[in-house]
């Protein structure tokens, strides 16, 4: 399937999950579907309660893996929620594979104010300058290395115009968040310089399973397990902290890096608080 074959079948999808007709989508035997990280028969979970989609629509395909990806809204009864979408097509063009994220706030542990999903050119372009498949997941995992017990070290490269949107927000650059979580009003290299995520005990269970090589898209999968147990701390700049995560839990992440230059452009990220430690299905491939 070329980007064009994957795109008409993410459209088909897309329409068949608006009228909730799950029935209409060629779904393989044997199909994998999960929701928020848990494993449902296809047509369950949102299926039966979504109501629309919104605007937003951010795609992008993997034709080596016969992948295809997702960023929209979903909206329901209660309120509009960030989704993110993957999908793999076995060789009749059935779907094998769907995978969701949607970021329902009223069930969130952490809720972003005021969230929009708007178009960024900068992820709808190819790249302008490519990296090998390897080395664009090699730096999307160093973000992840340098998230992890975040202490200044950077083990990836990031373009010094780097912005990332999460849950609908930008959390770069952005002095107005910036007055709730003060951390937000640097760029993306900046905060992990000063260390400011100490707290994020470990980045488990990552995938890096859909590689856009011509946009320069990576999208990723894995948990931020917290386990709340760390109090203060000191910023790279000698400043002690306190940490704003004080009880076990962990966030279930969708990421998405645009590489190019060599470098991490954009991120576009949607995550769920979920249980501490929560395993993922999707490492299981029975």
């Amino acid at each position: 399937m070329d980007r064009q074959a994957l795109y008409a079948a993410l459209d088909s999808f897309l329409a068949a999950l608006r009228r909730g007709d799950s029935a209409a989508v060629h779904w393989a035997a044997d199909a994998r579907v999960s929701e928020n990280n848990v494993m449902l028969a296809p047509g369950d979970g949102v299926w039966g309660t979504i109501q629309d989609l919104g605007p937003y629509d951010l795609r992008f395909a993997d034709v080596h893996t016969r992948q295809v990806g997702f960023f929209g809204t979903v909206i329901e009864a209660i309120e509009e929620s960030g989704f993110t979408l993957r999908l793999v097509f076995d060789e009749a063009g059935a779907v094998a594979e769907a995978e969701m994220c949607i970021v329902r706030q009223s069930d969130s542990g952490i809720k972003f104010e005021n969230p929009h999903y708007w178009t960024k050119p900068i992820l709808e372009a190819d790249a302008a300058e490519p990296s090998p498949r390897a080395e664009m997941v090699r730096l999307s995992n160093g973000y992840f290395d340098t998230l992890q017990l975040n202490d200044g070290t950077i083990h990836t490269r990031f373009h010094p115009d780097c912005q990332r949107v999460e849950n609908g927000v930008q959390t770069t650059n952005n002095p107005d968040f910036g007055k709730i979580v003060p951390v937000s009003a640097l760029g993306c290299e900046a905060q992990f310089r000063m260390g400011n995520y100490r707290y994020d005990d470990e980045l488990r269970a990552r995938r890096f399973p859909l590689v856009d090589e011509e946009r320069g898209l990576v999208l990723a999968f894995g948990f931020i397990d917290h386990s709340g147990r760390l109090d203060t701390y000191q910023l790279t700049d000698g400043r002690t902290v306190k940490s704003p995560v004080r009880r076990p839990h962990s966030f279930y992440i969708s990421e998405l890096f645009k590489i190019d230059h060599g470098m991490i452009c954009q991120i576009e990220a949607n995550f769920i608080t979920v249980p501490y430690r929560m395993p993922s299905p999707w490492d299981d491939p029975a």
